[in-house]
């Protein structure tokens, strides 16, 4: 039998492929770099030793498809999950604040949550719930004008405040769409809000990962595969799909290997995927261009200090460039009596990701500052910044409305990754989602076959 491939090691490209190996069906799975994980992998610092993440990733209770990929794989035990949802925010003025949801049964655990959350004005905090009830009513009618705002426009338009916008809802909004709320798109901020917070009480639980990144997944998803028969090679960079009759049927890769396959899943970025194609090739499958989906940045800044100086596992950082800070040594369960690690998170910092490092982490450390008192008198004994440049697609309302289906115009070519059209932000989940999409549409076809 002709075995599936798969391009691409990352959580779709992996997803795929365990999906397809949990199937009998041996798949190769082809990644081009030294390492498995895509733009969520770990690394090795050489100075400190330790493990470090590409970026800070955070999970939660509605992520059902990554969390069931991580129980298929055994891997379900290395993560952290919340009791009940629970967000600490501080602010320069108004100080801090926590959205602390109670343990009770859904949607009143987010009431109780967001009435106490004191950041906001009573007024507002009604308010906040009242727009909630409204995007998700328009959620779950399909209304088109999800698909035409902004996030802030939608906001706005549900009776938001400039001042609630900026303390509640755009810390949300950036944070899992990657884009400013006056470029993102509503459609799905709307799927977050549906799913997570209006969802069960369990499905908006935070859920971290407790290991590096790497470790979380890539691992023990390369045993599932190989267990089963399946291959997963790295180094293995596809230069080219050879595509004759409206159906790939070979895989070449630069050293020149050639693999034939009766059904291909391509999960790369679209900057991967379309030097991939022959131009006459591109035109037939209407591929829209990585150019056409825009990239927005995410800049991770990891920092050594010499005292202990967080005691959650996590703080929003509102008014600030920084807007997460994770507790590193609590997460990963390692904490030291000389110091603290932490991980600093800015999304679409479109402007951040052009400066320079020495600025950057000079930038985080002052907001931690400004906003952490016990932040103050500590001393930064390493920092570590990553720019992941084209981390996600840029989720405006017209990126959102040309982000492609799985099906292609080929008859055994499938697409996954967080930028393809699952209804979801570019996410973990969307990636694992699109992942098990693709499988399935490839299982469905080698059966036709």
């Amino acid at each position: 039998m002709t075995r599936p491939v798969v391009i691409g090691g990352g959580f779709a490209g992996l997803s795929a492929g365990v999906e397809l190996a949990a199937r009998g069906l041996q798949p190769l799975v082809l990644e081009a770099r030294p390492h498995l994980g895509g733009r969520a992998y770990s690394f090795r610092d050489a100075d400190s030793g330790e493990t470090v993440d590409n970026g800070q990733h955070a999970m939660m209770g509605c992520y059902a498809h990554t969390l069931a990929f991580l129980e298929r794989i055994g891997a379900a035990h290395k993560v952290k999950r919340q009791a009940n949802l629970t967000v600490a925010m501080a602010h320069h003025r108004l100080g801090r604040a926590t959205i602390a949801c109670a343990p009770l049964p859904s949607p009143l655990h987010m009431l109780a949550g967001v009435l106490r959350y004191r950041l906001l004005r009573v007024g507002e905090r009604a308010l906040a719930l009242a727009g909630g009830l409204r995007i998700l009513r328009m959620y779950r009618d399909g209304d088109e004008r999800l698909a035409a705002s902004t996030v802030a426009e939608l906001l706005t338009a549900v009776g938001q405040s400039a001042h609630a916008q900026a303390s509640f809802w755009n810390p949300v909004a950036t944070a899992t769409l990657n884009e400013i709320p006056a470029r993102a798109a509503a459609r799905p901020f709307a799927a977050v809000l549906a799913r997570a917070f209006f969802g069960s009480r369990r499905d908006s639980q935070f859920v971290l990962p407790a290991v590096g990144l790497s470790d979380l997944y890539t691992d023990d998803a390369r045993r599932f595969i190989e267990a089963r028969g399946g291959t997963v090679a790295t180094r293995a960079a596809v230069t080219a799909l050879d595509v004759a009759g409206g159906r790939v049927h070979t895989v070449a890769t630069r050293d020149g290997a050639r693999f034939p396959t009766a059904a291909c899943i391509a999960a790369v970025p679209p900057r991967a995927l379309t030097p991939l194609f022959s131009d006459v090739a591109r035109a037939r499958l209407g591929m829209i261009g990585a150019d056409e989906l825009g990239a927005s940045p995410i800049i991770s800044v990891h920092l050594w200090l010499d005292r202990s100086v967080l005691t959650n596992d996590f703080v929003g950082l509102l008014g600030t460039t920084t807007q997460w800070v994770f507790n590193r040594s609590a997460l990963l369960g390692t904490p030291a009596e000389d110091g603290q690690r932490l991980s600093a998170v800015i999304s679409a910092g479109h402007d951040v990701a052009q400066w320079d490092n020495a600025r950057i982490a000079a930038t985080v450390v002052a907001d931690l500052q400004r906003l952490i008192a016990a932040a103050r008198p500590a001393r930064v004994r390493r920092s570590v910044i990553v720019k992941e440049k084209h981390a996600t697609i840029s989720t405006t309302p017209a990126v959102e409305r040309a982000r492609p289906q799985a099906e292609t115009a080929f008859d055994n070519l499938f697409l996954a990754g967080d930028w393809t059209a699952t209804g979801l932000p570019p996410t973990i989940e969307s990636a694992v989602q699109s992942g098990q999409r693709a499988a399935a549409l490839a299982i469905e076809r080698l059966r036709r076959s």
